[in-house]
């Protein structure tokens, strides 16, 4: 399955600058809700394991995501439910774990039928979409380490995974906040890293979202506000669905405030 490897290339990217970074580094806050590098890599780390257990059987997965969210589920943030599963791991050592983790978990997904249902957080899934689902959270968590570096990450066109979602998740956008869902879905017109045009949806002349790929990206996972970017947005339905898209399930989730995250000087 192409997307276990593209979900393998992201993982080494946020690696790459991570690999020669002191212990202290670590615990730098960053601007996404001043979660610290560590506290990116735990996330990534708990969830990727989730992942692959999540192929191992219901059973396997309710016995490992049970505790967690019944944790959730009495308020406890998604950062605060990490803790416990990663019992002090921390710094240099879980980057390791992590690492490890995310070849385990590619190496997992690369043999299975993209078709195969998973268990999940939310509701079940493809494995297709689990995969492609880790792809996006390793490079949406990542966007806020490689701006807290000052680093400029030289995206390739698997970016292509993650646009595919945040146009797949328009409904959702809608239906998460209780809002009718509009009609038609905007005609998205993407160019990738390599200068690949791609398109979703019927082509409209007054209901539009044109620009490139790896910005479309930062705004349906919230990295970036629409206003922080160069995209071309035409019309009401597709300036509504920019100012709240969320490509990512839980809770709706407000977009940063235009200019709130940036890369660091």
């Amino acid at each position: 399955m192409q997307q276990a490897e593209d979900f393998r290339a992201e993982s080494l990217t946020l690696a790459a600058i991570l690999e020669d970074l002191p212990e202290a580094e670590f615990h730098r806050p960053t601007l996404f809700k001043n979660w610290t590098i560590d506290h990116v890599l735990g996330h990534l780390h708990l969830f990727n394991i989730a992942a692959e257990t999540s192929l191992k059987g219901p059973e396997v997965f309710a016995k490992f995501i049970d505790p967690i969210v019944t944790e959730m589920q009495k308020g406890t943030s998604i950062l605060d439910c990490q803790f416990p599963w990663l019992d002090g791991l921390s710094g240099r050592a879980l980057f390791e774990a992590w690492c490890q983790g995310a070849e385990a978990c590619a190496d997992a997904f690369a043999q299975v039928d993209p078709k195969d249902r998973v268990k999940w957080v939310g509701p079940d899934m493809s494995a297709l979409s689990s995969i492609t689902a880790r792809q996006m959270e390793t490079w949406a968590h990542g966007q806020a380490v490689f701006d807290l570096l000052g680093m400029q990450r030289i995206d390739q066109d698997r970016i292509r995974n993650i646009a595919h979602l945040g146009t797949a998740t328009f409904g959702w956008t809608f239906l998460n906040r209780k809002e009718e869902v509009p009609s038609p879905a905007p005609h998205v017109e993407l160019t990738g890293p390599s200068g690949a045009v791609w398109h979703w949806n019927a082509p409209q002349k007054d209901n539009v979202v044109r620009g490139l790929a790896v910005e479309f990206a930062q705004v349906v996972t919230q990295t970036r506000n629409i206003a922080d970017t160069t995209l071309q947005v035409t019309g009401d339905v597709a300036r509504h669905w920019m100012e709240q898209a969320q490509c990512f399930a839980g809770p709706p989730v407000s977009p940063p405030a235009k200019g709130q995250r940036f890369r660091a000087q």
